[in-house]
């Protein structure tokens, strides 16, 4: 491979032409997987590593396109500045040399309890290392992944694994095996793991050196014997390789007709099935796959149960914050088979208890911590947890439950507006806090017109889906980028953007795809008197934006790029390419 010369400029980089030559490395590594040829697999997997593409691909992905909290490791080092990441580009030139330094042991409390996960953060030279190992290896394992495997996969979400669920108890009762895996991440052994993986000597002594890397906590090192460091970029990918194969193993235990439906996110699965004999005898051989791995269910969260009928004083499952049982036919609700016939109950799904209890801790925790700010503090506060709570469940039976949230809400914020003003009377009160919008005379909302969100005005969308096995490195890129318009979590303003867009960045114009970080960017930028109205917006690239950002910091004077509408509307194929 020639030499090609330094990146000297980080805002200069062609982002779409390096995104079209790893996507297309990355199509031919899945093709080869599903072809079972492993010897171009391997060869294919080198030259991406290899690629100064994939290496600035993964440097942007841990320095730039990274949202999460800038947690640092043994090195210190929390964030890269732009000048800084071309020479971290050029110390992964080398990728199979690498040698880890030791993980940083962080705790974080677990959402609705009082224990603490243990997360592993590598140094940020490490990370990116794992960003790009997780680039060659991500396309060949897509290809081999069970199709009921929804967790930490592109293109996949916990909303397809509850539409699976929904299909599955729709129109039969069932036995439920509601499983967690005990301290799953910490716990993989690593031989079993790199067997598995079957990848070759360099890729293998990789891994292995990650894996083995040690953990820093408290200034004392602790060698790692087992597990892979939760918090590392190629954490996720290891622990699905790590499990994948638990459908195969309980379907090759029963006959054709008798087969239980297993479906996996990350660590937690379900398994269903007509009888409790199934169920019972699906678990002894689970509890087999995951002692070959060094794992075991944790009993504390294990449970059988029933959709429709009470098992130990308990009806139906939570999955993911969700309930899902049946209830039995009504006069009026009642569920039907594919024939049209009814049956004796109706499938329920909505946001679980505990979900519910603790969004309201959360809602009450916000108002109590601002009763002293503004109102227009308070708003800004709550609308991204409101607005985000009620995106996550507007795939199920929601709307009594957000009715609930709004006047749990409200009674906080009355009592809000009355500790503020003891004196004043309950109709001053809401001349000052609330007005009429949409019809709605309680609107909380400031004299500026700063208005709260209600969960009741995200509408209910159901969600489709994603077919079978698909994914999105078999090359029809048309499919899921249509697939982002409609996901339950985008906003619709980002959603009618995409759709007249077309899926497409505005900056670059490579299609968008889930994985991506997407933001809305002004076509007149505010500070040349450009407004916040649908016609001046569009969406874009992360790291499109932040260099449409510099390139108007430098040019002010020039003309801004005007969104292209008017390309062809493609239709879906098998074999699509990046830059169509």
């Amino acid at each position: 491979m020639a030499e090609q010369p330094p990146i000297e400029d980080w805002t200069t980089i062609p982002w779409r032409k390096l995104e079209r030559t790893v996507y297309r490395l990355q199509r031919r590594i899945y093709r080869a997987s599903c072809r079972d040829n492993v010897q171009a697999v391997h060869s294919l997997q080198r030259l991406l590593l290899r690629s100064r593409a994939a290496r600035t691909l993964a440097v942007r992905r841990v320095t730039q396109d990274n949202q999460g909290k800038r947690t640092a490791g043994v090195d210190g080092v929390k964030s890269v500045p732009p000048a800084q990441r071309p020479h971290l580009v050029t110390r992964l030139r080398h990728p199979e040399q690498i040698h880890p330094q030791p993980t940083r042991r962080v705790w974080i409390p677990k959402p609705g309890t009082t224990e603490q996960r243990p997360l592993g953060i590598p140094v940020m030279l490490d990370r990116a290392h794992q960003a790009l190992v997780t680039l060659a290896l991500e396309p060949e394992w897509e290809a081999r992944f069970e199709p009921n495997s929804y967790g930490f996969r592109p293109g996949r979400s916990c909303h397809d694994a509850i539409s699976a669920l929904m299909a599955a108890t729709a129109r039969k009762e069932k036995y439920v095996l509601d499983a967690d895996i005990q301290s799953c991440f910490a716990s993989i052994a690593h031989q079993p793991l790199l067997d598995k993986l079957a990848t070759y000597p360099a890729m293998r002594r990789t891994i292995k050196g990650w894996l083995r890397a040690g953990m820093l906590s408290e200034g004392a090192w602790a060698p790692t014997t087992r597990g892979t460091p939760q918090g590392g970029v190629a954490s996720p990918l290891l622990a699905n390789i790590a499990l994948d194969g638990l459908e195969r193993t309980v379907h090759a235990a029963f006959g054709h007709q008798d087969r239980p439906q297993v479906l996996r996110y990350a660590d937690d699965f379900v398994i269903l099935h007509p009888t409790r004999e199934g169920i019972e005898r699906a678990r002894g051989i689970v509890e087999a796959f995951l002692t070959a791995r060094g794992l075991q269910l944790k009993e504390s969260k294990t449970r059988i149960t029933h959709t429709l009928h009470p098992l130990d004083g308990r009806v139906g499952f939570d999955f993911l914050g969700f309930t899902i049982r049946q209830h039995p036919a009504g006069r009026t609700k009642v569920g039907k088979d594919s024939r049209g016939r009814p049956l004796a109950f109706k499938l329920h799904v909505r946001p679980s208890k505990e979900a519910i209890t603790r969004h309201q801790t959360e809602l009450r925790r916000i108002v109590r911590t601002h009763r002293a700010a503004r109102q227009a503090d308070l708003i800004t506060a709550l609308n991204p947890v409101i607005t985000g709570w009620a995106r996550y469940y507007r795939t199920v039976r929601s709307s009594r439950v957000f009715s609930t949230c709004d006047h749990h809400l409200f009674k906080l914020l009355w009592r809000w507006a009355r500790f503020r003003h003891p004196t004043k009377s309950n109709a001053w009160l809401k001349r000052k806090y609330w007005t009429t919008k949409g019809g709605n005379t309680w609107t909380f909302a400031t004299s500026d017109g700063q208005v709260l969100a209600r969960h009741d005005r995200v509408g209910i969308r159901l969600h489709l889906k994603v077919k079978g096995a698909a994914s999105p490195y078999d090359g029809n890129l048309v499919y899921w980028a249509r697939r982002l318009r409609t996901h339950p979590l985008v906003q619709t303003r980002t959603a009618l953007l995409l759709k007249r867009q077309q899926g497409r960045c505005g900056h670059c114009g490579l299609l968008l795809t889930e994985r991506d970080r997407i933001e809305i960017d002004h076509l007149i930028p505010r500070s040349a008197g450009g407004r916040g109205v649908f016609a001046n917006l569009r969406v874009l690239h992360r790291h499109c934006h932040d260099q449409r950002g510099l390139h108007d910091r430098d040019h002010p004077t020039e003309e801004p790029d005007e969104v292209n509408v008017s390309c062809p509307v493609l239709e879906p194929s098998g074999g699509g390419d990046p830059s169509a």
